[in-house]
């Protein structure tokens, strides 16, 4: 079995925001819509305090909310984890956002670009299935099935792996088989404290979070 999650290292992320820039140049996604954003997150009580920030959206979940209350059937989760949505049959009822817990999921009901006309890559990427519907992160899985084709090896190969990952300047972000004990994702929550967004839900996030436990 295999199952695709991104770990992202709060100790080494520096909310650049390089991800973000990836991700909408990659998927040339509209203003106001970033299916990978960074929050910047302050805790603890002055003068003790402390700045984290923390790259947030699509969990692909083991057990997503969005998929149950789907009607159409659009949202699915595919045997390597990652969930997808089928811009085809989706009616954009948008129960999937309402339902999911992360605020990862985003309507749009006309085209947008970033300065009025179409920049060439918002051009050659627009796609219309997109209007109307819902959209979200889905780890790239473009890039990682053309990879797989050619023998490539996602979280290790670029060309196999999310625009994100292989953006950050700071090596945060790293994407892999969780259920392959010697990938770089197992490696890394091995040796490391980590937590999900939300767990308590029960939805076993595909997105992993490195941080030092005892100084939250």
């Amino acid at each position: 079995m295999t199952r695709y999650v991104m770990v992202a290292d709060l100790r080494r992320c520096v909310g650049c925001q390089t991800c973000t820039a990836a991700c909408k140049l990659t998927n040339a996604t509209p203003p106001g819509v970033q299916w990978r954003k960074v929050l910047d997150v302050e805790m603890g009580e002055y003068p003790d305090t402390e700045r984290a920030f923390m790259p947030v959206g699509c969990q692909h979940c083991s057990d997503p909310p969005c998929l149950d209350v789907c009607p159409s059937t659009a949202t699915r989760k595919r045997d390597d984890g990652i969930v997808t949505i089928d811009y085809d049959i989706c009616i954009g009822c948008a129960y999937c956002a309402v339902a999911c817990p992360y605020q990862a999921r985003y309507k749009v009901e006309k085209p947008a670009f970033a300065y009025g006309a179409p920049t060439r890559t918002e051009e050659k990427r627009f796609d219309d299935r997109l209007l109307g519907v819902a959209q979200k992160c889905n780890f790239c899985v473009d890039r990682i099935d053309a990879g797989k084709a050619q023998g490539l090896t996602p979280g290790v190969d670029p060309e196999a792996s999310p625009a994100c990952a292989n953006a950050c300047i700071a090596d945060a972000l790293t994407f892999g088989d969780i259920e392959d004990p010697d990938s770089n994702v197992s490696r890394l929550l091995s040796n490391s404290p980590w937590f999900q967004m939300h767990e308590e839900l029960g939805t076993d996030p595909g997105f992993y979070y490195l941080w030092d436990k005892e100084r939250t």
